[in-house]
């Protein structure tokens, strides 16, 4: 292991936010970027649904002196899972990032309300769930106004006095996940250590995922809960079908910033105003 494989090991130990309710809440302070500034603790915050926050954990946020919350989150998501728990004082941003071809929470919510194992097959199975999700991170990069709501999330980090914020969708993995690869690639963090970043929610969830398939099962609602599991967790596929987007669509990750974010200089010097190290 290199120097900075260990440094970044150590940094993703620690990392959790220690939340009862948002098991995969986490910081993203830490990471060294190219031009050597780390990234400051406590400013970029990216997590799970804040649905299910203790008064505790509210307390944390609060002792971090967060303010600002961007949810991800589809209305039909906030409307069945619920909004966000937060603590006085703090403002919520409303950036919903859906597509009807990929949506992931009616096609969960399809695959459980027939209970029939053949068509859950059918809809999931034989690689159709994992294509599904590739197709999902394409279509993050690809679409107008997918790009202008993660463009959104950078140019409210970027704002002055905009930090600390938390950005989050339902399980801080897919929408959450492409955002920090998209930031933490603007301030120079190499490509290895974001793609570290974006697994390590398959260990912060191991636990909720074990737990959700097995209610699935007990349940009667999946006979092979296993067909959700592309789904359920991080792939480096995914993250890779989303880059090759953009290296298909643009020359470089600059020409992305520029064109396919519409973000200019400002941002990326506000961003590194508020989030590195001096």
């Amino acid at each position: 292991m290199t120097e900075q494989q260990t440094e970044t090991a150590a940094i993703q130990a620690a990392r959790s936010l220690g939340l009862l309710g948002a098991v995969n809440a986490r910081d993203l302070g830490g990471y060294r970027t190219a031009g050597g500034p780390v990234l400051r603790a406590g400013v970029a915050l990216r997590s799970d649904g804040l649905v299910r926050l203790t008064d505790e954990d509210l307390g944390r946020l609060t002792a971090l002196g967060l303010r600002r919350i961007v949810d991800l989150r589809s209305p039909d998501e906030v409307r069945d899972a619920g909004a966000d728990r937060l603590a006085e004082g703090m403002t919520i941003h409303q950036l919903p990032v859906f597509a009807p071809a990929f949506d992931l929470h009616a096609t969960l919510r399809e695959a459980l309300a027939n209970g029939d194992p053949d068509k859950q097959h059918t809809l999931l199975g034989d690689g159709r769930a994992a294509a599904m999700m590739t197709g999902l991170y394409r279509w993050f990069v690809t679409d107008r106004i997918a790009r202008e709501r993660f463009a959104g999330v950078l140019r409210l980090l970027a704002d002055p006095g905009g930090a600390p914020l938390l950005f989050h969708c339902s399980a801080g993995k897919d929408r959450t996940g492409w955002t920090a690869a998209v930031l933490l690639t603007a301030l120079g963090v190499d490509r290895e250590t974001v793609f570290a970043d974006y697994l390590l929610t398959n260990e912060r969830s191991a636990v909720v995922v074990d737990a959700v398939m097995a209610s699935f099962r007990e349940r009667g609602l999946m006979r092979d809960p296993g067909l959700l599991l592309p789904v359920f967790r991080a792939e480096r596929a995914y993250l890779e079908a989303a880059f090759a987007e953009v290296a298909a669509g643009w020359p470089d990750f600059g020409a992305f910033w520029a064109d396919g974010l519409g973000l200019d200089e400002a941002v990326l010097a506000g961003l590194r105003a508020n989030l590195l190290e001096p």
